[in-house]
C-alpha cells in the first residue's frame, strides 16, 4: 500500500473516533440532565431525522409530530441506551418505528389503490408496453438532483402499505425477516408488496425520466 492511500484511511479512523467519543460525552450529558445537552442533540440530529419522517408520512405536520415523539420517546429511554451503540443509529430506528406506528393509526382511512399506478399486462401474460431504457442525461450532476426529488415525490404516491415496505426495504435497507416484524407480515407479503411497489414506482418514474427524449 502506498504512503498516500494511509494517511486518508488514518484521517477516516480518526475522525470516526472523534465522533465516537463525542456521542459519548453527548450522552452522558444527556443521562445527567443537561439541558444544555438536549439542544445540542436535537440542533444536531433534528434535521436528518424530520428527513426520516417525512419518508414515511407527507404531510408536514404529522412529520414533525413524529420525530417530536420520537425524540419525548428516545430521552424517556436513555437509561436503557446500550453503551458502545451508535446514537444516531439507535435515534433513526426510533423515528422509523414512530411513524409506522403513526400510519397504522391512519389505516382505517381509504387509501388510494396500487392497481392503476401498475404496468398493464396482455391476455397472455406479456407487457402491454415494452420497457426501454431511460436516457442518459447530459448534465449528470443535475440530473441526480432531479431524479431524487422525483422519486421522493413518486414514493409519496404509492399507497402507505407499499410505500413503507420499499422504504424499509430499499431505503433503510432492513431485509425480508426483519421488515415483515416491524410490520406484523408474512415476509412473503413482504416479498410480494415490494416487488409492486417497484414496478409502480418505475411506471410513475417512466414519463418524468423520458421528458425531453426525441
Amino acid at each position: 500500500m502506498e504512503r498516500g492511500d494511509e494517511a486518508p484511511a488514518g484521517d477516516a479512523r480518526r475522525q470516526r473516533d472523534e465522533a465516537a467519543e463525542s456521542e459519548r460525552r453527548l450522552v452522558a450529558a444527556l443521562r445527567a440532565g443537561d439541558d444544555s445537552a438536549y439542544s445540542r442533540l436535537v440542533r444536531e440530529q433534528g434535521p436528518r431525522l424530520l428527513a426520516v419522517a417525512r419518508r414515511y408520512l407527507p404531510g408536514e405536520e404529522e412529520a414533525r409530530d413524529c420525530l417530536q415523539e420520537a425524540f419525548v420517546k428516545a430521552f424517556r429511554a436513555l437509561p436503557r441506551f446500550r453503551e458502545g451503540a451508535r446514537l444516531s443509529t439507535w435515534l433513526h430506528r426510533i423515528v422509523v418505528n414512530e411513524a409506522l406506528m403513526a400510519l397504522r393509526s391512519r389505516r382505517a382511512r381509504p387509501e388510494e389503490p396500487l392497481e392503476p399506478l401498475l404496468p398493464a399486462f396482455l391476455e397472455d401474460g406479456h407487457p402491454a408496453e415494452r420497457f426501454r431504457p431511460w436516457p442518459v442525461p447530459a448534465d449528470e450532476l443535475a440530473a441526480r438532483a432531479q431524479l431524487r426529488r422525483s422519486v421522493r415525490a413518486a414514493i409519496h404516491r404509492l399507497p402507505a402499505t407499499y410505500r413503507t415496505v420499499l422504504l424499509l426495504r430499499d431505503i433503510e435497507e432492513l431485509d425480508t425477516a426483519e421488515t415483515a416484524q416491524l410490520l406484523g407480515v408474512t415476509p412473503n407479503a413482504v416479498k410480494i408488496r415490494l416487488h409492486r411497489a417497484r414496478q409502480a414506482l418505475r411506471e410513475l418514474l417512466d414519463p418524468t425520466l423520458r421528458r425531453g427524449e426525441g
